[in-house]
């Protein structure tokens, strides 16, 4: 809320900036002034701002030293005119629709200490129907964030530490498909542990939302310097390229464009090796058997386990010789002259062979039609990207600032009769019970996130539904502002609105 916005409070002290009281007895302009924006009350002096930089006292006023962002979703970067809605388009089936101008949680002001309204209830319009969009910007100490890492390299093993400036800040979890995947933050690295542990939490929470990049170190793995949006960094080297598929995955794709050009492809991998003239690809295209023996647990045919350790050489494994996972070849089966390609589940790595007249593989140059692959198969994979999403749970001043009975509004966000986003983004809310929210933080303004020393986020969300839905929850509706209003305010910036 913007300076010079009063109102007396019950406690006798003057509220500005909707609900932050100002405590004090025949105040003077040099007198600090107490924010009730979070637990942490800080006395801030004249012409300084608290702990978390977003209060300030401006001529012995509290001041949000930030806007309240509001996203016009007609215009698009460059200034190019985007129908958020198409008019002449019939209805999609979606329950909520938001207004053109949409009033974020960002630099809205927060509801602490629980007992008032959300600091923005704001009526709009849209297509004839009446709605309202609750804004706050939550304090979240039950939140952290989830980090998808697209990479083949091994980075550390499953419940690895992940360390920030020293402390424990999360952990390594599920590699899912050539995408490692690491818990971050979390109540008992904000709260529950050393002060050093929870201020190292929230720092790195705080840039990761703020899609900066943070520096993480894993216990018996890999440094990675991951950042939302860009390529994941691993001991020094930046990553380019996810994998299009396992070795199993990579055999069948490829199959029947390397059928006259080889005779034995190992796809190197280190969750499930691909050998091609075994696989049922290869059986099915009535490939000769190539007589290859190769290290590992065999699972299916053409499909091996475990034929090498984790590490960062070939398709993930601690490789930097192929050759290592072949036992020898069948004489009864190979012959020489036979030509055996290998390659990664990237193509990053490949190798070119020719069996020799005691059956052993010499390395040779390969044909130009088995570059062409390689570049094949490197062009279907995806480029390596960071991905953050910020996960947390919608407690009680959220709730309590929508209305005072605030299972209801729980139940109106299962139900999908209310909306609800962060920052202008669209969210995913878990099931079962509570409000717990996930949203990817490249979809957001940049700036969005902020903190309090608490230590705890600072995280901007919203809740949209028909203004006729809103009475019946017992909103607050002697609290409603129109949109109008809102966007005539001194301290509002209007961003234009780029889909994610």
């Amino acid at each position: 809320m913007g300076p010079g916005h009063k109102a007396q409070d019950d406690s006798g002290g003057v509220a500005l900036c909707e609900g932050l009281t100002m405590h004090m007895t025949n105040p003077t302009p040099d007198d600090p002034i107490r924010c009730d924006a979070c637990p942490v009350l800080c006395r801030i002096r004249l012409g300084q701002t608290g702990a978390c930089d977003r209060y300030g006292n401006v001529d012995g006023r509290l001041v949000r030293t930030d806007p309240l962002v509001l996203l016009d979703r007609t215009m698009a970067k460059g200034g190019e005119a985007i129908p958020f809605h198409m008019q002449d388009q019939e209805w999609d089936g979606t329950i909520i629709r938001t207004p053109d101008v949409f009033v974020t949680g960002i630099g809205a002001t927060t509801t602490y200490p629980d007992y008032k309204p959300a600091p923005f209830i704001v009526a709009s319009e849209v297509d004839g129907v009446d709605f309202v969009t609750v804004v706050t910007e939550g304090i979240f100490s039950y939140c952290g964030v989830k980090v998808k890492i697209d990479t083949d390299r091994f980075i550390g093993p499953e419940t690895a530490a992940v360390r920030a400036y020293g402390e424990q800040i999360g952990h390594v979890t599920t590699l899912e498909y050539g995408s490692q995947m690491l818990s971050l933050g979390g109540v008992h690295h904000l709260t529950g542990g050393t002060k050093a542990e929870g201020n190292a939490t929230c720092e790195a929470l705080l840039k990761l939302c703020n899609k900066e990049a943070v520096e993480l170190s894993i216990d018996g793995g890999s440094t990675v310097i991951v950042q939302a949006n860009r390529a994941p960094i691993i001991d020094g080297a930046v990553e380019m390229r996810m994998r299009v598929g396992c070795g199993s995955a990579v055999t069948g794709i490829f199959a029947k464009q390397w059928l006259d050009l080889v005779d034995e492809v190992v796809v190197v991998d280190e969750h499930i090796t691909g050998v091609f003239t075994e696989h049922q690809a290869g059986r099915l295209l009535d490939v000769r058997p190539s007589g290859l023996k190769i290290r590992g647990r065999k699972s299916t045919p053409g499909r091996y386990f475990k034929v090498a350790e984790p590490g960062l050489g070939w398709g993930g494994t601690n490789l930097q010789d192929p050759l290592e996972i072949i036992k020898g070849f069948d004489a009864k089966t190979a012959w020489p002259g036979m030509r055996l390609f290998m390659v990664s589940t990237t193509g990053e790595h490949y190798a070119w062979y020719v069996l020799d007249d005691a059956l052993k593989p010499q390395a040779a140059a390969p044909p130009a039609a088995i570059a062409r692959l390689v570049e094949r198969i490197a062009e279907n994979c995806e480029p390596a990207l960071c991905t953050v999403l910020f996960m947390g749970g919608a407690g009680g001043s959220l709730r309590a600032g929508v209305t005072d009975n605030p299972v209801r509004l729980t139940q109106s966000v299962k139900g999908r009769f209310t909306r609800v986003t962060c920052g202008g983004a669209p969210t995913y809310v878990w099931p079962g019970g509570g409000i717990t929210v996930m949203v990817d933080v490249a979809a957001l303004p940049d700036k969005s996130a902020g903190y309090v020393p608490t230590p705890a986020l600072v995280f901007p969300i919203e809740f949209t539904l028909r203004l006729a839905d809103y009475a019946a929850m017992g909103g607050h509706m002697g609290h409603v502002v129109p949109l109008a209003e809102v966007r005539a305010r001194s301290d509002v910036v209007e961003i234009a609105a780029v889909r994610p």
